[in-house]
């Protein structure tokens, strides 16, 4: 179902339900994701994998669905000898499937349209690191183009995310200017600071001022790092605040593994909303199962149907 609010306004009326990691849905589908692109990849070879797993969600309770965009570039697609017209229709591709299944919900569900940082893009882990020698402007030059190509194919919301330093989340609400679209901008976080290691205070502070701005926060952290991180996110800047931390599980880059286990507690989204997070959901290895816990942990209606047998 298109949606009659607002995300916005839907936020400001409760807790709203995102959805888990795309990825590991995708690889508990049998998806190869070891390219370049990740899950962008699927975009041109096998849309119907991103439809599935975007569905996955939607049964599970999930109220906006992130596309799979997070590390497509024109500069990726055409490491892989695809034009930029062609990778503009990708991207495109990328809201479209997703726009597909809130389309066929009885529920309202929104369209978050992901905007990765530099660093997803260079496929190389250093988007946990930030300061990448380049400079906020450079960095505004490389976001702008495929953001302005995302926003033109209507998601309701961009979201920024996965974002290590305050010089690229600066680049990137430069490049969000005026392209129409409210957004979210979520950092990665460690240690109670930025990845790149910033305080928090400071990274938050950046999105007070900014009215496109409906949400800040984190994702793709550890569990535990999220009440502080919300706590200095409405502190910082009297917006709701968005959590969706990973599994808390290591990702060893050397031996291209997971190492740990699983520090994601459904139940915990109650504390984050109780610190003011009001767009709560999981990102990398946080499946359909455990999303449907976190929808029934706050209350949410869930369309019949299995989640999925994936409770991580």
């Amino acid at each position: 179902m298109r949606p009659a609010r607002t995300l916005a306004t839907a936020l400001a009326e409760g807790p709203v339900v995102l959805d888990g990691g795309l990825s590991n849905q995708l690889v508990a589908q049998g998806c190869d994701l070891s390219g370049g692109l990740w899950s962008a990849g699927l975009l041109a070879d096998e849309p119907g994998q991103l439809v599935a797993a975007h569905t996955a969600y939607v049964r599970a309770g999930a109220r906006v669905l992130i596309t799979a965009s997070y590390q497509a570039s024109f500069e990726g697609f055409a490491r892989r000898g695809i034009g930029r017209a062609r990778a503009a229709a990708l991207l495109a591709r990328s809201v479209e499937c997703a726009r597909l299944v809130g389309d066929r919900s009885d529920e309202e569900v929104w369209v978050a349209a992901s905007v990765g940082p530099y660093g997803a893009v260079l496929a190389d882990g250093s988007e946990y690191r930030g300061r990448y020698g380049l400079s906020v402007r450079e960095l505004e030059r490389f976001h702008r183009p495929r953001i302005e190509a995302l926003a033109a194919a209507g998601p309701d919301v961009l979201a920024l995310e996965t974002v290590p330093d305050i010089d690229e989340a600066d680049a990137l609400l430069r490049a969000a200017e005026g392209c129409g679209l409210p957004l979210w901008l979520s950092y990665t976080v460690a240690d109670g600071r930025t990845r790149a290691g910033q305080r928090l205070s400071t990274a938050m502070e950046l999105a007070a001022d900014r009215p496109q701005v409906i949400a800040v926060g984190v994702n793709c952290c550890h569990p535990g790092a999220v009440v502080p991180a919300v706590a200095a996110a409405v502190q910082g800047t009297g917006k709701p605040a968005v959590a969706y931390p990973n599994s808390g599980e290591g990702w060893d880059d050397r031996r291209r593994a997971w190492q740990g286990g699983s520090a994601y507690d459904p139940g915990a989204a109650r504390d984050w909303v109780a610190a003011g997070a009001r767009l709560v959901g999981g990102c990398c290895r946080v499946g359909p199962g455990a999303i449907a816990a976190l929808a029934e942990a706050l209350g949410a209606p869930r369309p019949p149907g299995d989640a999925s047998a994936d409770t991580t």
